[in-house]
């Protein structure tokens, strides 16, 4: 183990992360001072000694990943960032949480460049990085070969009490000792201090020994102030440790150097001005000048620019080199790289007849994923506990699970999750971070609600995360209200940048899975029967799609023709050009929207909602099904209402999408 070797710029360094950290928050008069004073020591420690990145090539494969779990001490990470030379002026500081910043107010991926992944709710970031861990030890497993160590990077992530407190940092860090992760690395900033004070009033448990049991190790600086040989001596330890991750119990000072050090008063407040002015003076700064960087800080972080440019050297020659010995897998991992999949991959696809039998959605995951493993080995499926329920692992496939388990192996591509839904939401998302490997995971609809937090940060930062959530309405009977997710649609159609899909048959299914083109399907909505001249349209998703039709069947019988339009995904359905929505859903006739679960938002395709008024009821499934009127029967005797009702209002019916335009 190499050792420190101690710097005349340390002491200015770590003064000037301290005074931009005080500068940030109160030029914004908005953030949290108190933890990027406290972690200044660490972070300068970790960036300028160990860290292997490169700013002027950020997306190189093989750089280490750092993730800020703790949100509280966003303003860190772009100090850190601007004084590595990362695309962060100190004008972009002085932007700290406006309107369009590059600085928002906690980390964006996508959005500044250097972020791993979005932090802010406590506790994601932890467990995005073991998803961060995970990936780089599955694809290291794929690809490396004697000689050839391609993927072999660290995780480093810094986390505080409050992440701790969140169960969401326990299912993570439960599964990654499991799974023993040793290339991951958490320091955790042990300043005693939450947002209602000292953290005596609610967080005494020994977290040491919970993550000793959970199967990591656990190291202890005790002076994180100032003890900088100590921070660099436990981090060098535990990237010695292959078979564990890493807990590194940091004790600090929140707002170290303030007149109010040690105390919640500088956890969530910017500093007063006489305040800063103080703390620059103890440490030899100007105290009339703001955002000020010295030229030896400059250079002192330099090195880390320099020696991650050299170390991305390296690595390219080595990877030109593998290409030459092994030309299929370097093919592979620089297409996987480089964000594309396999050509032709789609056209295995199942694709259905209109006599094809009836199956039920989950089975008809199971065989578009069947179809499509074999072509795709960018996929990494997994479930919390429910895989017989799910059917998500395909026939064949290894378990992901270290070796000695005699379980499988970190080639593996499935992930038994165990009982933690939305630890396995944020792991996913810290595995989609990654790169080359797109996750899909599973539950049942109820328990995705379990996982809210991470399924909106997935779609706030673009993730690629495949939920297949199965079981997702009344039609999981005897089970009861509990377990009948009548809200949870809505919930989800609401989130942007989410494809919330509800196919109503194998072709819907395949379109889940494709998004782009399995005919009509993969518009999101599409007509399943039509009538020239209708007097009614019925638009419904899944199962109700079958009642609809039946419906419909019944209401011609009286004369009354009824289209049948199939919406399995609001979000590609709307964005379809307009004289395709309207085509599919038009004027002329009302339109009655069918669905066994909340009405909610129905209205923006409908004139008229038919679904669940409250909560579901326990019993077999046609048994609920007919309590609520969900039957083809009752759903022709509305639609025969709702058509009279119209007819007797008399003039043109006008389709809501014409109204909302």
């Amino acid at each position: 183990m190499s050792k420190f070797v101690p710097s005349p710029t340390d002491a200015t360094a770590i003064a000037t992360i301290r005074t931009l950290a005080a500068d940030v928050v109160g030029k914004a008069n908005s953030g949290h001072p108190g933890a990027p004073m406290g972690m200044a020591p660490v972070t300068h420690v970790l960036f300028t000694r160990l860290l292997n990145a490169n700013p002027k090539s950020s997306k190189w494969f093989n750089r280490d990943r750092f993730v800020l779990s703790n949100g509280h001490a966003c303003a860190l990470q772009y100090i850190a960032l601007h004084l590595l030379g990362y695309k962060l002026s100190l004008d972009d500081l002085k932007a700290f949480r406006q309107v369009d910043s590059l600085t928002p107010g906690h980390p964006e991926v996508h959005h500044t460049d250097g972020i791993e992944v979005t932090t802010g709710p406590l506790g994601q970031g932890i467990s995005n990085a073991v998803g961060l861990a995970l990936a780089q030890a599955h694809l290291g497993a794929l690809y490396n070969k004697e000689g050839f160590d391609l993927i072999n990077n660290y995780t480093y992530a810094f986390l505080g009490d409050g992440c701790l407190m969140e169960g969401v940092s326990s299912e993570a860090s439960s599964l990654a000792g499991h799974l023993q992760l040793g290339n991951l690395i958490a320091i955790w900033d042990d300043n005693h201090i939450s947002i209602d004070g000292d953290t005596a009033v609610a967080f005494t448990e020994n977290v040491e020994q919970r993550y000793l049991a959970y199967g990591w190790q656990v190291l202890h600086v005790k002076d994180g102030d100032h003890d900088l040989e100590g921070i660099y001596n436990a981090i060098a330890e535990a990237r010695l440790e292959k078979s564990k991750p890493t807990l590194i119990r940091l004790t600090t000072t929140i707002g170290y150097g303030s007149k109010q050090q040690g105390t919640h008063g500088v956890h969530g407040s910017p500093l007063k001005a006489d305040d800063i002015a103080a703390l620059k003076t103890k440490v030899g700064f100007n105290p009339g000048t703001s955002f000020h960087v010295p030229a030896e800080v400059y250079s002192a972080w330099a090195v880390v620019g320099q020696r991650g440019s050299a170390l991305e050297a390296q690595w390219n020659a080595l990877l030109a080199s593998y290409a030459k010995s092994y030309p299929n897998e370097h093919a592979e991992l620089t297409r996987r790289i480089a964000g594309r999949l396999p050509e032709g991959w789609e056209k295995l696809l199942p694709v259905y007849k209109s006599t094809d039998p009836a199956q039920a959605s989950r089975k008809l995951s199971e065989i578009a994923l069947t179809a499509i493993t074999p072509a795709l080995p960018d996929l990494l499926g997994g479930s919390a506990d429910l895989t017989g329920s799910n059917l998500t692992k395909v026939k064949g496939t290894v378990d992901f699970q270290p070796e000695n388990t005699g379980l499988g192996s970190y080639k593996g591509t499935y992930i038994r999750y165990g009982v933690r839904e939305h630890g396995m939401g944020a792991i996913a998302n810290g595995i989609a971070a990654y790169g080359g490997i797109i996750p899909f995971i599973g539950t049942f609809l109820n328990f995705v609600s379990y996982a809210a937090g991470a399924v909106r940060l997935s779609a706030l930062s673009k993730h690629q995360v495949i939920w297949v959530a199965t079981h997702d309405s009344i039609g999981l009977g005897e089970d009861g209200p509990t377990h009948q997710p009548i809200e949870t649609g809505i919930h989800f159609r609401a989130i942007p940048n989410l494809a919330f899909w509800r196919p109503a048959d194998g072709n819907e299914t395949s379109a889940a899975y494709l998004n782009s083109t399995i005919e009509h399907a993969a518009k999101g909505g599409y007509v399943v029967h039509d009538e020239e001249g209708e007097n009614l349209t019925i638009v419904a998703t899944g199962s109700e799609v079958s009642i609809a039709l039946e419906a419909a069947g019944k209401l011609k019988a009286q004369g009354i023709k009824t289209r049948v339009v199939s919406l399995p995904c609001w979000l590609v359905f709307d964005q379809q050009p307009q004289e395709y929505r309207l085509a599919v859903l038009r004027s002329g006739a009302p339109i009655l929207s069918l669905e066994a679960l909340s009405t909610a938002g129905w209205s923006k395709y409908s004139h008229e909602q038919y679904g669940l008024p409250g909560w579901g009821a326990s019993g077999p499934y046609k048994k609920v099904y007919e309590k609520f009127g969900i039957t083809g029967d009752n759903i022709a005797i509305v639609g025969k209402k709702v058509v009279d009702f119209y007819k007797a209002k008399g003039g043109e019916v006008v389709s809501p999408l014409v109204k909302a335009l």
